[in-house]
């Protein structure tokens, strides 16, 4: 993200923008021309990270889902890896999905989060029908727990990947595996592994929207 942009939602975070001229923005975050301003906000309208709020009548950084009538906007928090697990995981939002409500079958969206698929590892899964390819965008439901079957966005010593969940109570161990027209072999914990591997689960694929 541009250099003022980030400045400009952190400061979106503190204060009301609606209630500030171009030139007290520009003056407030060290910005020489109040147009770089105009230009900058209008870009993190786009991308959906600068919103007007109609109830509370002012402009407000988002960092979570929220809906506006029938819409979703869906936070895309980065990059994840379909094959080894190689991607880094980002913290910064790098825009929003925006998803009518019935598309993703739920009347709220808290917890939803949308991540850009790389590799080929999941070309042959599918979810309600679709597969996951290079550049799709896979929609996650934090709230939801891992069930065996079920195709997950996991952490694994930091780096972002989609695999589908298998859980073994009786070898005690867990199993990620792809589902792909390469021979891509499974990766695989033990449960004593799991704290040292830095392995989570960050939540349950529950939309694959293509690119």
């Amino acid at each position: 993200m541009n250099a003022n942009q980030e400045k400009i939602l952190k400061l979106a975070k503190k204060k009301d923008l609606s209630k500030l001229k171009f030139r007290a923005i520009a003056r407030e975050l060290g910005i020489n021309n109040a147009q770089t301003v105009i230009h900058h906000m209008g870009q993190l309208r786009k991308k959906g990270l600068l919103y007007f709020d109609p109830k509370k009548r002012q402009q407000v950084a988002k960092t979570k889902a929220f809906a506006v009538d029938n819409i979703f906007s869906i936070p895309i928090v980065g990059y994840a890896n379909c094959g080894q697990a190689l991607e880094l995981a980002q913290n910064d939002i790098l825009g929003y999905l925006k998803i009518g409500q019935k598309v993703v079958g739920r009347t709220k969206p808290e917890g939803l989060i949308a991540a850009r698929a790389i590799g080929p590892s999941l070309n042959r899964a599918s979810i309600d029908g679709d597969n996951i390819e290079e550049g799709d965008y896979v929609i996650v439901d934090c709230k939801q727990a891992p069930v065996n079957g079920k195709y997950v966005l996991s952490i694994i010593d930091g780096a972002a990947n989609f695999k589908r969940y298998y859980k073994d109570d009786e070898k005690k161990e867990i199993r990620l595996v792809s589902e792909s027209t390469l021979d891509i072999p499974p990766i695989v914990f033990h449960e004593e592994d799991l704290e040292s591997s830095g392995y989570l689960v960050n939540g349950v694929v529950v939309k694959v929207i293509k690119k």
